[in-house]
């Protein structure tokens, strides 16, 4: 379903909003937060401003992809001095209002100049994320950071969950936008000189801005994490439970959605008679399915997908 032309974080997995309108919700509240800044792929601009429907927003638009830390960087220039709240927009976060708790105990240690990292705490030995170990307490409920893991082999996440004291890395991240420009003059140099030469001769056309395409090329791609939070001395993180997840697999989809009571995660046009553990979600062409136990089944347009639950990232192996 989620493709070049409308990724994930456009299409409505979880109810009847997209991931990148609920990811708007939360910052919503003009008390606490600014008009968001959305950096994203200068072709998905209509589809932006269309689920925007009318919100105040500055859209940043890349014209090539190099990876997180430039695209930040951009953000950072145009925010000047003020906090900057980093969120991916294809994320679920169920508590909303515990992340907004978290994001409150790591301000004021924004202010004092240390960047900020949002740790996930873990329900499991998860391999697919990458983890924080965290050291030294900096004030309630925050850490400084002592190193970040790669994703581990299973033996190595589970060791970590023995052990405590490690998170999950979310990707989100808060801290002054002068403060990481001044961390990249520091370890990643070109990648600033390009942002700051890009949005200098940036075009802007309302709403939208648009980087200088042959400077914004000319920038290392490089994520956040190599660029800067694994090099920079001030990095803290805020470790919180709050219903996470990158929904990053069909089963990441199953393990948040709304069962029946037989396990069932039904959406769409779909008729099913007995079965149980199931997710049967269609955007169109009715599904009708009985007798069947433990499978994913998702029609979109003209396909369908059947495979066990369990193993969705097997999606991968499909050609053609």
């Amino acid at each position: 379903m989620s493709t070049p032309e409308t990724p994930k974080q456009f299409l409505p997995l979880t109810g009847e909003q997209t991931m990148f309108q609920l990811t708007l919700e939360r910052v919503a509240d003009p008390v606490q937060f600014a008009a968001p800044m959305i950096v994203a792929n200068a072709r998905h601009a209509d589809l932006i401003e269309a689920q925007l429907d009318g919100q105040p927003a500055t859209l940043l638009l890349e014209p090539c992809a190099r990876n997180t830390a430039p695209a930040i960087a951009l953000a950072a220039i145009e925010a000047g001095d003020a906090p900057i709240l980093v969120m991916p927009s294809d994320h679920v976060i169920a508590d909303v209002a515990a992340f907004h708790a978290a994001v409150a105990r790591a301000l004021p240690l924004v202010d004092a100049g240390w960047m900020i990292t949002f740790g996930i705490t873990p329900t499991g030995p998860e391999t697919g994320y990458g983890y924080i170990r965290m050291g030294e307490a900096l004030a309630d409920g925050v850490q400084k950071v002592e190193r970040f893991i790669e994703k581990p082999q299973a033996d190595a996440a589970q060791s970590m969950l023995d052990e405590g004291g490690h998170a999950w890395n979310g990707g989100i991240f808060l801290f002054r936008a002068d403060h990481f420009l001044g961390a990249l003059a520091v370890h990643a140099p070109d990648m600033l000189a390009s942002a700051q030469a890009s949005m200098a001769a940036a075009k802007r056309e309302g709403q939208r801005v648009l980087p200088d395409e042959a400077a914004f090329a000319a920038s290392p791609s490089d994520s956040i994490d190599y660029a800067v939070m694994e090099k920079a001395e001030r990095v803290a993180c805020v470790q919180v439970s709050m219903g996470w997840s990158d929904l990053g697999s069909w089963d990441a989809l199953y393990d948040i959605g709304g069962r029946d009571g037989a396990g069932n995660v039904i959406a769409g046009n779909v008729r099913l008679g007995e079965g149980a553990g199931n997710l049967i979600k269609s955007d169109g062409i009715r599904i009708s399915a009985t007798g069947v136990d433990d499978l994913i089944i998702v029609a979109s347009g003209n396909e369908v997908m059947i495979l066990p639950r369990g193993q969705s990232q097997r999606v991968k192996g499909f050609s053609g």
